[in-house]
């Protein structure tokens, strides 16, 4: 077995060739482009105050305490010191545009659709027998036994049994229409009648159905969706020409359909 590896910038993009990233990387140079291109024309730009708290904040974020820690960081992710004051610039940049954009528009998005916002806190085990889901259901309705105890009896992931089938706080989005139909239909703290799906018999309890309060977790969530939709209909208007290895390879993703 080699002791040394050496490995090339053509080694790297064959790698991501395989391993079929190359369209998420495609579509990140385009998203940068794209968030410059449109922040030059609004006239926003980041200020050296804000690019230090960023690099504050990415530090934090990553546990770099002391100097040397951020310099074995950087290595091992190739970068120079100015291209991790990029690297904040740019999150700075898209932070600031995504909010000239949608923040206006926030409480309007909010109230047009409030649904889609109110979450719920679940549990649930799922089981190949309906026959015992209904069983088990029917003794939750009677107090002959309680959700955990269920969940450590069926659940087989034991990750998910210690946290007694704990699916954390979900959007109605988040759930399959026929579970959603049921889960906000509940009032909590309830067990619903078992549900098949092609996954299995879902047995859930919901311990909580929480109303929409618009927050500031949420309208950053909000924003944060916007503009990721606005972004991917910039990117499907662009026609990206890719050039990996030469001119020979370049290919148009129009060139590439009609080849199929």
């Amino acid at each position: 077995m080699p002791h040394n590896l050496n490995i090339s910038s053509s080694d790297i993009i064959h790698s991501l060739k395989l391993s079929c990233q190359i369209p998420d990387l495609v579509e990140a140079i385009a998203s940068q482009s794209i968030i410059a291109e449109t922040a030059q024309e609004l006239g926003i730009t980041v200020t050296p105050e804000e690019l230090q708290q960023e690099g504050d904040d990415l530090r934090f974020a990553k546990k770099l305490v002391r100097a040397k820690e951020t310099w074995t960081w950087l290595e091992k992710h190739h970068l120079s010191v100015n291209e991790f004051e990029e690297l904040a610039y740019n999150n700075v940049l898209s932070r600031k545009l995504a909010n000239h954009l949608f923040s206006a528009q926030l409480e309007k998005h909010f109230y047009e659709r409030q649904l889609d916002y109110v979450s719920a806190v679940t549990y649930e085990v799922v089981l190949e027998d309906r026959d015992l889901a209904l069983e088990l259901f029917y003794a939750l309705e009677e107090g002959e036994v309680n959700f955990p105890e269920i969940a450590r009896l069926y659940i087989s992931d034991p990750e998910v049994r210690r946290a007694y089938g704990y699916q954390g706080i979900r959007y109605r989005k988040d759930f399959r229409p026929e579970i959603a139909a049921a889960v906000f239909a509940a009032t909590p703290p309830e067990a619903l009648k078992p549900i098949t799906t092609p996954k299995g018999v879902h047995l859930i309890w919901v311990e909580e159905v929480i109303q929409p309060k618009l927050d500031e977790q949420l309208r950053q969530k909000i924003i944060t969706e916007s503009f990721a939709g606005w972004l991917k209909q910039q990117i499907n208007a662009m026609k990206i020409v890719t050039r990996l290895d030469s001119d020979a390879n370049m290919r148009s993703q129009e060139e590439l359909l009609e080849q199929v």
